[in-house]
Formats: structure tokens, C-alpha cells, sequence
């Protein structure tokens, strides 16, 4: 048995790729990879440093030794000098000059923005590809009629694919935002205790030039374009906010989504993949419950919380640094990842095996057809001389009676007998059957999907045809 706490995010839910991004590891590699590009640029600008010991940090920028670190920290109580001094035990030559000139912010928020632009790149992976499947699901269906829905209430007929073009044209806003996000990312840089850079100001004698270099070249060799201009020590977590902001937009469109599949499957129209050996309930053995779905729906219900967090972290930081961000930030932002990456695998093996069910949405159409006709079954009869308003109020009382007997009695829509009966309207069954043509009355669905899709759609999987996937990851349940 195992005796302490898991979180169901790695355990269950998010993939390997999205895990590792937050794991340990990978921040303490990337603090490495910080103090070394700090002491290249710090030597670059005329400091002692020496070849030999940025060569003797390199050679140990990934054979992290934790023991020595863990040791440390039970004695000195900070994480990232002990890791400053299991370094400099790995290279003991580079270990005076290991993190000179800088405060902890300098790897703690610089790998925390590294590590969140990584995520979001992962996350567009992810939601290009939920993309793509929909994309197709929406073409294949784009002609097939089907009730619309207002309010839950039965409206004006659609088709199949052009409902599933709204859950994409959401998906398509999400990677708008996203895109934004990405292209305004930007490092810390490395600015100070406060923020004015003082200890580097003495580092270089007074050389305002070269310091006001240090951050622009710190980024580069970290592989960005852009840094904060001003700061206190850390980064303004507004950041955090602004891209958790990006993932409740995720998270709301597969909530969306999600909704939709879980009540046409309870109308047996669309179900969500269901395995040949999977159990639908302990008890009723039957069922099919649209679980995926519903996992959807609970995991962007955190998200959609979770971003209350870095929200009030942002607007409650005092003067230039405060530490009551720290324990949440560790908590809310890998966990808004973890989940959205969860609600994308998802979302995909959802849209990848979808079932659809002609004839139960054909049959549900035809229930409710007779009543959307009504208006194309008055213009034909005014063509045969009949008085628009006469056969108006002839239509309220006989679709009044109809409804009646659909709802109190349980009988079927009659409506068309009773309008074939009334010598008012001059029309044969058989007239009325013609009118009848479930594709006459879905407007420009067909067309506004397709047009949608190759127009909109379809460049931006062109352009991202190299992030695409043959099979999605595979839900844990």
C-alpha cells in the first residue's frame, strides 16, 4: 500500500512530457543552465572568469548530485544555495563565481517563466491536434440535419458538423490567445534584490553600459528575444495570472464541448468512445456513462478556479518582493497545466472516436420537423389562394392540438394529418411529405462549415502540420 498522498494529475491524468516539465529535475537543470549563461555573460563583459571553469560548470550541468543539496539544505534552510554549493562541490573551480551577482529570483523566476513557456508550447501541441480531429469530424457530418437546440429547447434545424464547428471556432480563439501569450514571452533577466541591478553596478566598477547589457544577453542564450525592462526582484505575477488566464480559456471551451457530448449522449444521438471490456457502472450493468466527458467537465472546473489563485497572488505583492507568493504559485501553476494537458488528451480521444447515430437523430428531427415547417407549409398554401391570416391562426390551433397530444397523451406529431385534413390550406399529404426534406430547412450550415473550416481552419494546420500526431496519448482511467 502506498502510504502518502498522490496527485491523480501525474498518477492519472497528465502525460509524461507535461510531468517531467514540473518535475525537479527539470528546474534544477534549468537553474544550471541559468549560472552558467550568467557567468558567460558576466566574463563576455570583462569579469575573471575563466574558460576552464565555465567548461567545469558544463560538464555537470546535468549529473546533479541531490544528496549533497539535500544535505545542505537541512543545515542552511535555503533551496537555492544549496544548490549554488552542491555545484561548486561538482566544480570546484567555478564554485566562486557559481550565482555571482545574484538573488535567488534570478533561477528561481527565470526557470518558473522558462518552464510555463515550455508548457504552453506543449499545450499547443496538444490543442492543434484536438484541432485537427474536429476539423474532420466537422467535414464528414457537415451535411447531416439535426435538431437544434435553444435553451434545451427544440429550435430551428442544424447540422451536425456545423454544431461542431462551434466547439472548434472556440478551440481556435484558446489558440489565439495562447499564440499572444507565447509571442510577448520574456525572461526576468537578472535585476537585483530590488531590482536596480546594484550588486552588478559594483561588479563593473560604475559601468552603467555593460550592465544594462547583462539582462538582453542572459536571454539570448537562453534562447529568448525579450526580458522585463524594470522589476523588484522578481517578475510582476501578473505573467502568472495573464497565462492561467489563457488555460481557463482551454479549459472553458472542452468544459463547453464536453457538456454538449453528455447530453446528446443522454438523447442516444452522439456517444463518446466506449471499450469493448469497459463497465459503465458497478451496479447497473447496462449503462454507458459518458465519462470521459464528465472528467472533462471536473478538471476545467478546477482550472476555472485555479486562476482565482494567481489573480489574488498578483494583486496582494507588497513594494519590491514578498514571499507569500511562492507556496501557492509551486501549487496553482503546475496544477492548471497538469490539468489542461489532462483536459486535451482527453478532449482528443473524445473527438477521435465519437459515434454517431443517424437514425435517432432523424427520427428526433422528423418529431419535431412538422412544427419548423409550419411557415414553409403557409407560403405554399397562400400560393394556392389562401389568406396568410386565416391559415396562420390555422396553424396555432392545430399546432396547439398536435403538441397536445405529443406531451398529454404520448401519441406522435399528427400535425400534418390535421393540416392535410383542413380543407383551409388546399394541400395533399403528399404535398406536405415533399415539404418535408430535413436539408431544406438547415439554411447555410453545410455551407458556413465547410467555408469555415477551408478558410479559417485549415491554414493554421498547414502552417503546425509538423506538430500534428498519428494517435493521441492514451487515457488513464
Amino acid at each position: 500500500m502506498k502510504q502518502k498522498y498522490e496527485n491523480p494529475l501525474n498518477s492519472r491524468y497528465a502525460s509524461k512530457e507535461m510531468s517531467y516539465l514540473f518535475s525537479p529535475d527539470y528546474k534544477f537543470k534549468t537553474w544550471r543552465k541559468l549560472w552558467i549563461a550568467l557567468a558567460e555573460v558576466e566574463k563576455e563583459l570583462g569579469l575573471n572568469i575563466t574558460d576552464e571553469q565555465i567548461e567545469e560548470m558544463k560538464a555537470h550541468k546535468d549529473d546533479i548530485n541531490y544528496e549533497v543539496a539535500e544535505a545542505r539544505e537541512k543545515v542552511v534552510r535555503h533551496d537555492v544555495m544549496s544548490h549554488v554549493y552542491a555545484f561548486g562541490k561538482q566544480a570546484p573551480k567555478a564554485e566562486p563565481i557559481i550565482h555571482l551577482g545574484a538573488t535567488s529570483c534570478y533561477v528561481g523566476d527565470n526557470t518558473d517563466i522558462i518552464i510555463m513557456t515550455e508548457g504552453m508550447k506543449l499545450i499547443r501541441k496538444q490543442l492543434i491536434n484536438v484541432i485537427n480531429e474536429l476539423a474532420k469530424f466537422a467535414l464528414k457530418y457537415k451535411d447531416m440535419p439535426t435538431l437544434g437546440f435553444t435553451h434545451f429547447q427544440p429550435a430551428q434545424t442544424t447540422t451536425v458538423g456545423k454544431r461542431a464547428s462551434l466547439w472548434l471556432q472556440d478551440l481556435m480563439m484558446d489558440l489565439e490567445d495562447l499564440d499572444y501569450q507565447l509571442s510577448k514571452a520574456k525572461l526576468l533577466g537578472s535585476k537585483g534584490t530590488t531590482g536596480t541591478q546594484a550588486s552588478f553596478l559594483e561588479l563593473f566598477d560604475g559601468d552603467h553600459e555593460k550592465v544594462k547589457k547583462i539582462d538582453g544577453m542572459i536571454a539570448e542564450k537562453m534562447g529568448y528575444k525579450d526580458y522585463f525592462k524594470v522589476s523588484g526582484q522578481t517578475y510582476s505575477r501578473k505573467l502568472d495570472y495573464q497565462v492561467l488566464s489563457v488555460l481557463s480559456g482551454i479549459a472553458q471551451s472542452a468544459y463547453k464541448f464536453s457538456n454538449d457530448i453528455r447530453l446528446l449522449q443522454h438523447l442516444k444521438e452522439i456517444e463518446e468512445p466506449f471499450e469493448k471490456s469497459q463497465i459503465g457502472s458497478s451496479a447497473m450493468a447496462y449503462k454507458r456513462n459518458p465519462m470521459r466527458s464528465e472528467r472533462i467537465g471536473s478538471l476545467a472546473r478546477y482550472v476555472i478556479a485555479d486562476t482565482t489563485n494567481p489573480a489574488i497572488t498578483a494583486s496582494t505583492q507588497w513594494f519590491e518582493r514578498t514571499l507569500d507568493d511562492s507556496a501557492n504559485k509551486r501549487i496553482s501553476v503546475p496544477e492548471a497545466f497538469l490539468s489542461v494537458d489532462a483536459i486535451l488528451i482527453l478532449y482528443r480521444n473524445v473527438v477521435d472516436g465519437l459515434v454517431v447515430y443517424p437514425k435517432v437523430i432523424e427520427q428526433r428531427l422528423n418529431s419535431e420537423l412538422p412544427f419548423m415547417a409550419t411557415e414553409n407549409i403557409m407560403m405554399d398554401a397562400v400560393k394556392k389562394g389562401g389568406n396568410r391570416q386565416e391559415l396562420h391562426e390555422r396553424i396555432r390551433v392545430h399546432s396547439m392540438e398536435a403538441g397536445k397530444m405529443v406531451k398529454m397523451e404520448g401519441k406522435p406529431n399528427d400535425l400534418l394529418e390535421r393540416i392535410a385534413n383542413d380543407e383551409t390550406f388546399g394541400l395533399t399529404m403528399e404535398e406536405l411529405n415533399a415539404i418535408m426534406v430535413p436539408s431544406n430547412f438547415v439554411g447555410r450550415a453545410p455551407q458556413q462549415t465547410e467555408e469555415y473550416i477551408m478558410n479559417y481552419v485549415m491554414p493554421v494546420i498547414e502552417e503546425n502540420k509538423e506538430l500534428l500526431e498519428n494517435e493521441g496519448e492514451e487515457v488513464r482511467v
